[in-house]
């Protein structure tokens, strides 16, 4: 079994990539003039979509890079230069912008009743980031024990993402533009550090191959 810095590394990884905090007031936008059960319906679906999809790649992940002869330690230097874009967009605040503006997209084309599905749980919750975080641990949690351990932590940050859609409108109103502001900034510095530890992992790796 992993110990608890890999189990604590991955569970801030993935849950960084998913950014629920930041997820919350698209959220509010998206469900605007539903009632609370039919928010909570929305919520509960788009949670157990996105943990089916970032599941499939926790489990079959270097299955599906195989099929197109790429390595794992390509994918995790490739995946490590994905998740520091991802950061750089979170540290100056343009990937919040570009998630406004698929929910708005979302929003015209009248897409309500599916928006658990699209644009929530894809791509707003397993996204590009999450999913490349995914495919990427699946390579450090090799072995059965070890790749229920991985699924654990999905869990884990699905239902933390729950719980955020659930409080959405006290943690928006707490934070405000402000305090969302400083915590996406300061995840978004955490997520560079670990995208440059996948990406000096996967040289390694590709080094002594």
């Amino acid at each position: 079994m992993p110990n608890f810095d890999s189990i604590f590394n991955a569970f801030v990884t993935i849950l960084v990539t998913i950014d629920p905090p930041g997820l919350a007031p698209l959220f509010l936008a998206l469900t605007s003039g539903m009632s609370r059960d039919q928010r909570s319906q929305v919520s509960i679906r788009a949670s157990v979509i996105g943990f089916c999809v970032m599941a499939l790649f926790a489990v079959a992940g270097a299955s599906i890079l195989s099929v197109f002869g790429i390595t794992l330690p390509a994918f995790r230097v490739a995946g490590g230069f994905l998740l520091f874009f991802i950061a750089f967009e979170m540290v100056f605040e343009r990937r919040q912008d570009r998630k406004e503006k698929i929910s708005d997209v979302a929003i015209s084309q009248d897409q309500i009743h599916n928006i658990a599905a699209f644009p929530l749980a894809i791509p707003l919750i397993a996204g590009p980031g999450a999913i490349s975080a995914t495919v990427l641990m699946s390579g450090t949690f090799q072995g059965v024990g070890p790749r229920v351990a991985l699924l654990g932590i999905i869990f884990a940050c699905l239902l933390v993402t729950y719980l955020v859609f659930l409080l959405s409108e006290r943690i928006d109103r707490f934070l405000g533009q402000t305090g969302r502001s400083i915590l996406t900034r300061l995840l978004g510095v955490i997520l560079a550090a670990l995208a440059v530890q996948f990406v000096a992992d996967g040289i390694k790796a590709l080094a002594a191959s």
